[in-house]
């Protein structure tokens, strides 16, 4: 009996990772970057480095940018609103089962 194959997530993304992973030049993904709207460090050379969630921010933004026709400002506020939806359901379901008393109690 053979075992299939799992997929291996690269811990770290390059430019060009990113960028073919997510369908965009890499040129607009340098300019998300410098925008603050997807993370990423450098290393000594400069070179960028980008989490390997980095692909799905980069089509997040440009489906926010090309669907609702926002500028990257209101992108950078929608995304973090989002995330600060993602905590609160997060928090809610926590507190629904149970194992977290809510603050107002």
């Amino acid at each position: 009996m053979s075992s299939p194959l799992l997929p291996v997530i690269p811990p770290r993304l390059d430019l060009a990772m990113v960028a073919a992973a997510s369908g965009v030049h890499p040129e607009l993904v340098r300019r998300f970057f410098d925008l603050g709207l997807v993370p990423a460090s450098t290393d000594g050379s400069g070179r960028l480095w980008f989490a390997p969630g980095a692909p799905e921010q980069v089509r997040r933004v440009v489906r926010l940018h090309a669907d609702l026709s926002l500028n990257y400002a209101a992108i950078a506020l929608v995304i973090d609103l989002l995330a600060r939806i993602d905590v609160l359901e997060g928090r809610r379901s926590v507190i629904r089962s149970g194992k977290e008393t809510p603050p107002w109690r």
